[in-house]
Formats: structure tokens, C-alpha cells, sequence
């Protein structure tokens, strides 16, 4: 005899696309929601034949898995509040529920992704460190040598050292930087420490997956041959970041 699936309350509630997991947490801790016309408990655990309902009012059933690649354009801010002007949500204007997978600075622009899956969103932030970020960047003066020897060997920024990464002329004022960390605006930082300005920040890469030929403002779902590796790839690096702490996805 098989049982049915049991799921923590709040993936039960971000699965549905209503809401992230943190933000379902909030709802239980206030007391909205009930499971069986109980008021439930952060933890409970549910299945699809449980009726849960948030201010008394149903779930809508899952929505079909998505994901998205988006160029986002400068002066877009990454964030789901839609009272900011310039949100992310507004500027997609997609037909679901969709959340941003860590952020991108509102003076950068570039490669990010959006999904309504909030087991991938968790996955991917877990993975953090593991996966390589590839950034294109130009600054207000010339490269010298001493410059990409610097940023590649590590720049003492917010009580820390940056990791070892691999960096590459691209012209008299440009650079390619390829990360594996998400610190609080680390290239700009990097540069500033260094005398430099950034002038224009563009994120060509997130693991596998290219910016390519998506104009600022376009977006594209992931195919499938890309959401497999991707799958794989967070799988793989989340097993082994588990037992290392590492900043908040904060992008540059």
C-alpha cells in the first residue's frame, strides 16, 4: 500500500507559486494559515490530500515548473517588492508568480534567473560558491599588468581576502573576471580598492548557461538539455557547500 507524499508546510505553500518558503514561515508564525481548519505550526508536515488555507482562502494547485534566463537591464533593481519602481517582477511582467535566484546590482546589468520552483531557488544560493560567475567589466582608466595580477590573486575587501579567480584583458580599459563567490558588490569594491572606477558591470555567464545573444530586457525559458545540467550541477556543489557558510547571493 503506498502513503502519500508528506512536504514541510511552507514548500507545501511555495510550491504552489503563492510565496517563497521564508515568506510562507511569516504567514504560519501569524497565524493565516490552517491545515484541516487548524491553525498550523512552522514545521507541520502536510500532504495534497490536506487542505491548507491561508486567510481562509485556498491554494491555487501547482503551477507548471519555469525558468528563466533574463538580460536584466541597468536601473532594474532585483527584488519582488512591487511597490519599488523599476522591480524586476513589473519589468518581465511574466504570467506566474516567479522569484529572481540571488540578484544583480541595479547599475549592472547581465545574465540572472527567475523560477517559481522555490526548491531551485534555495538550491542554487546553497551551491553559491561552487558555481563560476563570468563578468565582463569596463573601468574609467587603462588596465596595467599589476591590475589583473591583483584582482586575480585576491583584494582585501569587507574583512576579507577575495578568492584566487581568473582574470583577462579584454581592451586598454576592459576586463573579463570569472567568480566563484557572491560578496557584497565585489568587483566594484575589487576595483575601487585598487584606484579604479567601474563604468559599465555585465554578467555573461552563470555556470553553463550563457547570456548569448539575449538583448537587455529579453528573456528565454531554459531548455531542457540546460535544466538538467543545471539540476546536476546544484546537486553536485550543494552536497558539498552544506557544510560551509557563505555570504548571501549578493551580486554585483
Amino acid at each position: 500500500m503506498s502513503t502519500a507524499a508528506v512536504f514541510r508546510l511552507n514548500k507545501f505553500i511555495s510550491d504552489t507559486g503563492f510565496c517563497s518558503r521564508r515568506q510562507a514561515d511569516q504567514f504560519i508564525e501569524q497565524g493565516k494559515v490552517t491545515v484541516n481548519g487548524v491553525i498550523a505550526t512552522v514545521g507541520v508536515k502536510v500532504s495534497n490530500s490536506d487542505t491548507v488555507l491561508i486567510d481562509g482562502k485556498p491554494l491555487n494547485a501547482k503551477p507548471q515548473r519555469v525558468y528563466l534566463a533574463y538580460h536584466k537591464p541597468v536601473g532594474i533593481t532585483c527584488t519582488t517588492e512591487r511597490h519599488i519602481k523599476g522591480n524586476i517582477i513589473d519589468a518581465i511582467n511574466y504570467p506566474q508568480r516567479i522569484f529572481p535566484i540571488g540578484r544583480l546590482d541595479k547599475p549592472s546589468e547581465g545574465l540572472i534567473f527567475l523560477t517559481n520552483d522555490g526548491d531551485m531557488v534555495n538550491k542554487v544560493l546553497r551551491a553559491g560558491n561552487a558555481h563560476e560567475k563570468e563578468y565582463t567589466v569596463t573601468v574609467n582608466k587603462p588596465i596595467t599588468e599589476y591590475f589583473i595580477k591583483k584582482m586575480a590573486s585576491g583584494i582585501p575587501i569587507l574583512d576579507t581576502v577575495t578568492l584566487p579567480c581568473k582574470v583577462t584583458q579584454l581592451s586598454k580599459n576592459s576586463f573579463k573576471i570569472i567568480l566563484t563567490q557572491g560578496l557584497n558588490r565585489q568587483i566594484r569594491r575589487m576595483t575601487e580598492y585598487l584606484g579604479f572606477e567601474v563604468t559599465k558591470l555585465k554578467r555573461t555567464r552563470i555556470m553553463h548557461i550563457r547570456l548569448a545573444e539575449l538583448k537587455a530586457g529579453q528573456w528565454r525559458l531554459l531548455d531542457k538539455y540546460e535544466l538538467s545540467e543545471l539540476e546536476q550541477l546544484v546537486q553536485d556543489s550543494s552536497k558539498t557547500a552544506e557544510q560551509t557558510t557563505h555570504p548571501h547571493d549578493h551580486e554585483e
